[in-house]
């Protein structure tokens, strides 16, 4: 059972308790509802599912798994919710939270402008009128992608044209106060000639504009990513692992 008095309410209140961190900052929406629970160094807060995981937490796994227990036991949570938890094996699951999914990711975030790349200069941001060629390209390039045009959760799309034709793209899912970037692909023919490194990098730059922090997930079996994203000044990292519960 959870303790009422480890509760808070307020989101000021929450980024405080996690330092302010740039995954809080970003999970948590300025207008977003939520409820966080604390226990021996963990710190996890609870949205409505209509604003993306139901929980997210910072801190020992092993401790915000227990807190997870007792929300699931009092009903806080439900099955088919997904939650972003410190990393830890799915064996530490084992007879305490029945998993459909589970996936280990990291959270990359940056604070300063990365090195300038070739073809950055192509990077624009993408209009109404470019939606069925995005589409097109996300279905063909990252079927995968949770980041889809149509997306309410999209502030805006980027991309880069080659000989007319859309062959890259990457949208800008900032909320929270730091930047976002999500969903970037380059199409099957175009791959190898440095256009993901132009994209993330005009992203970066542009994001970093708005927001002092821009941060991107990259799933751990994506090393070539997360390589490019190191050089490109993604150097804090956070590990954690989703799940969706049955």
């Amino acid at each position: 059972m959870i303790i009422d008095d480890r509760r808070l309410q307020d989101r000021s209140a929450i980024l405080a308790a996690v330092g302010h961190h740039p995954f809080a900052r970003h999970a948590l929406g300025r207008a977003v509802p939520a409820l966080m629970y604390r226990r021996d160094g963990a710190v996890l807060w609870l949205v409505p599912p209509e604003h993306g995981p139901a929980a997210c937490a910072i801190g020992p796994a092993e401790a915000a798994l227990e807190i997870c227990v007792a929300l699931a036991a009092d009903g806080m949570l439900q099955p088919g919710q997904r939650l972003h938890l410190p990393r830890h094996d799915r064996a530490l699951l084992a007879d305490r939270l029945a998993v459909a999914d589970h996936s280990d990711w990291d959270f990359h975030w940056t604070d300063t402008s990365p090195p300038t790349q070739p073809h950055e200069q192509s990077v624009v941001r993408l209009t109404d009128a470019d939606q069925p060629e995005l589409a097109a390209l996300v279905g063909e390039s990252f079927p995968t992608s949770t980041s889809r045009p149509g997306d309410p959760r999209v502030v805006d799309w980027y991309g880069i044209r080659a000989g007319g034709r859309l062959v890259a793209c990457g949208a800008d899912r900032s909320q929270g106060d730091i930047g976002f970037l999500a969903g970037l692909t380059v199409a099957p023919d175009h791959r190898g000639r440095g256009l993901g490194a132009a994209l993330t990098a005009g992203m970066t730059r542009a994001l970093l504009a708005r927001h002092d922090m821009v941060g991107l997930g990259v799933y751990t079996h994506n090393v070539g990513a997360a390589r490019l994203y190191r050089r490109l000044g993604y150097t804090f990292t956070l590990p954690l692992s989703s799940i969706r519960l049955v």
